[in-house]
């Protein structure tokens, strides 16, 4: 298959609080991911686990982005998605405790990236998104787990109208009430992607690649807040 390189428009807004990073450095962290250097990743729809049926599809769809970013080529959903569809692959749940071999066989495919949804609720009041996703990268030729994160993660949806004092306080309130009813899920979906696949070791077409096996990784389980 011929490798094309993608560029992708970084995302923007994103403010982090209470970063804990972990002291162990990524070339501990993620020394299989660094030993086999996968370069083609495939992406599976979503496991979903809520009764959110929109969170499978706008996690899906949001997913190319961060991987590419960090220097990975993506295998285009349209292609993916056809294969999955003529080989009853289109249930995640049937191959993320098996072998992944077939997906380098069929596709090229160096590793196979799942995902599981456990949680997706949203506060209007609290005017949070509160969502719980693992992220599992598994490799076609070992099958080995070459990543793994699972984000409790928080999506903030507030609105400040910057006045004072009760009236202010209400305002905001409701502003932010509104605000996060009409949360579109891809945002939250782009958020927590963003945020999780950060992680990953930077691969041939990032401007890191080699640079970054002394960096503190992150942790495997983590809590945080984005927006």
């Amino acid at each position: 298959m011929k490798l094309i390189k993608i560029f992708s428009i970084p995302l923007l807004g994103i403010f982090l609080y209470s970063c804990d990073s972990s002291k162990i450095m990524k070339e501990q962290a993620y020394s299989a991911l660094y030993s086999e250097r996968p370069l083609v990743i495939a992406v599976m729809p979503p496991i979903n686990k809520t009764n959110n049926v929109e969170a499978k599809e706008f996690l899906y769809l949001t997913m190319a982005q961060p991987i590419c970013e960090r220097g990975y080529y993506v295998i285009p959903s349209f292609l993916s998605m056809e294969m999955y569809k003529s080989e009853s692959a289109y249930d995640s749940e049937m191959f993320i405790n098996g072998s992944v071999s077939k997906f380098g066989d069929i596709l090229g495919a160096d590793a196979v990236l799942f995902t599981t949804i456990n949680k997706w609720e949203k506060s209007a009041l609290a005017a949070k998104v509160y969502v719980q996703i693992e992220y599992t990268l598994k490799s076609t030729k070992t099958n080995e787990i070459l990543f793994d994160r699972i984000g409790d993660i928080t999506y903030d949806a507030s609105v400040s109208s910057g006045g004072g004092g009760l009236l202010g306080a209400l305002v905001d309130m409701a502003a932010s009430a509104l605000n996060t009813a009409a949360t579109a899920h891809v945002k939250v979906a782009r958020a927590c992607n963003a945020f999780t696949l950060s992680d990953m070791p930077a691969s041939v077409y990032s401007p890191d690649y080699n640079k970054d096996q002394k960096l503190p990784a992150g942790k495997k389980e983590f809590k945080q807040t984005v927006r």
